[in-house]
């Protein structure tokens, strides 16, 4: 056997060996903590709304670590007069194995926040990188969350920031309704004054005298039962029409009675 050919097996050993079987957790778990570590040596991440997202590199990383390559598969002009826009299909290919993995698909365009002065390679290279990053997040999320970021690549985040530019007009609205809003107080006097009143509820005699007509005859028992769980909140002129209407309600019943007979 030859040198070179001793330093062949020594080097193929040597990559066996450093690559990592996503199927045992030890492994991936070590691998976790191995990526938290070079993605913050590094600064691999885009901090958005307070929370680490992986760029592209970081999840490359991870892949290579278990022998993961990304292979573009297409990228397809999808443009139209008014919009300069691609879209890519990215696999993911076991070296080990000798098996695809996974896949992702993602699109780019000018259309987007910030990408309005995009040049045509521009927007083919990034629609490639978030393919890369989606294919990886659709296998390797969780050992992203393991080491401790968010699992979604960051190029996937910029999806996000067409919708931002529309809310300063809300703040502005509410930072001029404020003014607005502190006029109330200066009215609440005149409203606590007529509130102040005392209110004059139902007397004494008014509620024996509505007692007594709902204990006529005609009366049904619901419209009893009705007025009595309500008569202690009845005002003085509350109560008047509460006599003038059962009243009435007697008569015209009594005279309906006799018309009948």
């Amino acid at each position: 056997m030859t040198e070179a050919t001793k330093t062949t097996k020594d080097i193929t050993k040597k990559v066996k060996i450093e690559s990592l079987d996503l199927s045992r957790s030890d492994e991936t778990l070590d691998l976790a903590k191995d990526l938290a570590k070079f993605i913050k040596d590094n600064k691999l991440t885009t901090n958005v709304q307070g929370k680490e997202f992986v760029n592209v590199e970081g999840w490359q990383y991870a892949g290579s670590r278990l022998g993961i390559v990304p292979i573009v598969e297409h990228v397809i002009n999808v443009s139209s007069d008014q919009e300069l826009k691609y879209q890519a299909k990215v696999t993911l290919f076991d070296i080990r194995h000798q098996l695809t993995v996974g896949a992702g698909f993602a699109v780019c365009s000018n259309k987007e926040s910030g990408k309005k002065f995009y040049q045509e390679f521009a927007i083919m290279s990034m629609a490639q990188t978030r393919a890369i990053g989606k294919a990886y997040r659709n296998c390797l999320a969780w050992i992203i969350r393991a080491a401790g970021y968010e699992p979604t690549p960051a190029e996937e985040m910029e999806y996000n920031t067409n919708t931002p530019a529309a809310a300063p007009a809300p703040a502005a609205a509410v930072a001029q309704a404020v003014p607005a809003m502190q006029v109330v107080p200066a009215e609440v006097p005149a409203v606590a004054a007529e509130q102040a009143a005392p209110v004059q509820y139902a007397t004494a005699s008014q509620k024996e005298e509505i007692i007594r007509l709902l204990n006529h005859p005609v009366i049904t028992r619901p419209e009893k039962t009705k007025m009595l769980l309500n008569i202690n909140r009845l005002d003085e002129e509350r109560a008047v029409q509460a006599i003038a209407k059962l009243r009435k309600a007697i008569d015209d019943r009594e005279n309906g009675e006799k018309a009948a007979a």
